[in-house]
C-alpha cells in the first residue's frame, strides 16, 4: 500500500486508539501518587462547584495538607501546586459522562475514575496521532509497529495513561504539534499552536522543546505559520502564568516552593546537578533508564544517519533538536530520577518528539533479521511496561529497604532492580478497584 493518509488510515488510527484505551483500563485502577492527586480532585471540584479550589476537599480530609501538592495560595484558597490545565481538560472529558448519568461524580472513587478515563483517553489519542504521522511515509504494518511500540512499549502505558497530572496532557499536546510540523503549512500551524499551548501550559518545564518547535515552524512553514502557532500557544500559556503570579506570587507557580523541598525530601543540594550523571541515568540506570525499560527505543540509533542525510531543514531534525533540548534540561536536574515512579518518568515528555525519527528508522530497517530484532525488542518493552501497569507499586521498590529519594546509589543497583522486584511481587491488590460500584455511584442512604 502506498504511504499516505486516507479515510482508511483514520479508521485504523481510531481502532488503534480504541485498543489502547481498553488496554490502558484493563487493570481497573488509577496508579497515582502524592503529587498527582490534587489534579483529579480539582477536576471534580470544577464540575461540582465551578472552581479548581480545593478548600472543600481539604476540609473533608485535613491530612491532605501534609502533602506538598496542596498549597495555600495568596487568595486564601487551597489549590494544586501544579497546572490547572489538565484538570480543566479532564473535567471537559468527564462532563458528558456525568450529564448522561453514566458516572456519578459524587461517588467515592469518582475522582480516580475521572483521572483514569481522561489520562487513558489523551494517551490513546497520542498513539493514534503517531500512527497517522507514520503513515505519511510508511506502510500500515510498520506504522502500527511504531504506534504499538509507543503506546505499549514505553511508560505511556504504565505511567502517563494511569493518572491525571501533567504528562498525559503534555504528551498529547506535543504529539499534536509534531503531527502539524510533519506537514507544515498555515493550516497545520493551528495544530502546532494548540498542541504546544497544551503542552507548555500543562508543564512549563517543556518550554525548551516548545521554543525549538516554534522556531522550526517558522523555518519550515514561514513567518506567518510561526506567528499563528506562537499566538495560539500564548493563549494557553499566558493565562496560566498570570494565574500562577496571582496565586503563588511568581509566573512559575509553586515550582520554587517545591524545589525548596529537595534537600529535605530528595537529599540533594539544589535544583540542578551534574548533567553527565543525569544523562547517563535517564538512559542507562537499571532502575530509571529509558533504554532499560523500553529497549525498543534503542533501535532509533539506526535512524540518526539516514535522518541527517535527508538534510538539516526537515521536521525530523527539528523534532530531534527539541528532544535533545528537553533531554539536556532533564539531565541537569538533581532529581533526574523523578521521585517515586516506575521507570523514566521525565523521558515520557521526549517520546512524542522521537516519533519522526522512528519513522525514518523503520523506513531503513528491512529484512528478516531486522524484523526479528525489532519484534524481540518490542516484546521485551511491552512485557516491562505491562509489569508497571499491572504490578507496580507492589514490591515497594522505591521505599524498601530504603527510600530511593535519599539512597541514590539504589538507582544503579543491578542486583535489586525495580523491574524484577515488581514482577516477582505479582499483581497489585489495587487492580480492578475502578470496576466497582463505588467508582460510578454514590452509596445509597437506605
Amino acid at each position: 500500500m502506498t504511504p499516505g493518509r486516507s479515510a482508511k488510515d483514520v479508521a485504523v488510527a481510531t481502532g488503534t486508539m480504541f485498543v489502547m484505551f481498553v488496554t490502558y483500563n484493563a487493570n481497573g485502577r488509577e496508579i497515582g501518587n502524592y503529587d498527582s492527586q490534587p489534579t483529579k480532585f480539582a477536576a471534580r471540584e470544577l464540575l461540582l462547584r465551578g472552581t479548581t479550589s480545593l478548600n472543600y476537599v481539604v476540609g473533608l480530609t485535613p491530612q491532605l495538607l501534609e502533602r506538598s501538592g496542596y498549597q495555600l495560595t495568596r487568595d486564601g484558597r487551597y489549590r494544586s501546586a501544579y497546572s490547572p490545565v489538565p484538570a480543566i481538560v479532564a473535567a471537559a472529558i468527564a462532563y458528558p459522562l456525568w450529564k448522561t448519568g453514566l458516572v456519578d461524580i459524587r461517588a467515592p472513587l469518582s475522582p480516580g475514575l475521572i483521572a483514569k478515563l481522561a489520562s487513558s483517553l489523551l494517551v490513546s489519542m497520542t498513539v493514534g496521532l503517531a500512527y497517522l504521522i507514520a503513515r505519511r511515509r510508511l506502510d500500515v504494518a510498520r506504522s502500527l509497529f511504531i504506534a504499538v511500540a509507543l503506546g505499549l512499549g514505553t511508560g505511556l502505558w504504565g505511567t502517563a495513561s494511569q493518572t491525571l497530572w501533567q504528562h498525559e496532557t503534555a504528551v498529547f499536546g506535543l504529539m499534536l504539534a509534531v503531527f502539524g510540523l510533519t506537514r507544515p503549512g498555515t493550516p497545520m500551524a493551528l495544530a502546532i499552536g494548540i498542541g504546544l499551548g497544551l503542552a507548555a501550559s500543562s508543564r512549563l518545564q517543556l518550554l525548551p522543546a516548545v521554543c525549538v518547535l516554534l522556531a522550526a515552524t517558522t523555518g519550515l512553514a514561514g513567518a506567518r505559520a510561526g506567528i499563528i502557532a506562537a499566538a495560539l500557544a500564548s493563549l494557553f500559556v499566558v493565562p496560566v502564568m498570570i494565574a500562577n503570579a496571582q496565586w503563588f506570587g511568581t509566573v512559575l507557580g509553586a515550582a520554587p516552593m517545591l524545589e525548596a523541598l529537595h534537600p529535605a525530601v530528595h537529599a540533594t543540594s539544589g535544583t540542578f546537578g551534574l548533567p553527565f550523571e543525569g544523562a547517563a541515568g535517564l538512559l542507562l540506570s537499571p532502575n530509571r533508564g529509558l533504554l532499560i525499560y523500553s529497549p525498543v527505543v534503542a533501535l532509533l540509533a539506526f535512524g540518526f544517519r539516514p535522518a541527517i542525510k535527508e538534510g538539516w531543514r526537515t521536521p525530523v531534525i527539528a523534532c530531534l533538536a527539541a528532544a535533545i533540548a528537553q533531554f539536556l534540561l532533564y539531565a541537569s536536574y538533581s532529581v533526574w530520577w523523578a521521585g517515586h515512579t516506575y521507570g523514566p518518568r521525565y523521558m515520557l515528555d521526549v517520546l512524542p518528539l522521537l516519533v519522526p525519527l522512528a519513522v525514518v528508522t523503520a523506513s531503513t530497517m528491512t529484512g528478516g533479521v531486522w524484523s526479528s530484532v525489532a519484534a524481540l525488542a518490542l516484546a521485551c518493552s511491552i512485557a516491562i511496561a505491562g509489569v508497571g501497569a499491572f504490578c507496580y507499586p507492589h514490591g515497594r521498590w522505591n521505599s524498601d529497604p530504603s527510600d530511593v529519594d535519599r539512597t541514590h546509589e539504589r538507582l544503579w543497583d543491578w542486583r535489586d532492580t525495580q523491574i524484577a522486584r515488581t514482577w516477582v511481587a505479582g499483581l497489585s491488590p489495587q487492580n480492578y478497584t475502578l470496576f466497582t460500584r463505588e467508582a460510578f455511584r454514590t452509596p445509597s442512604l437506605r
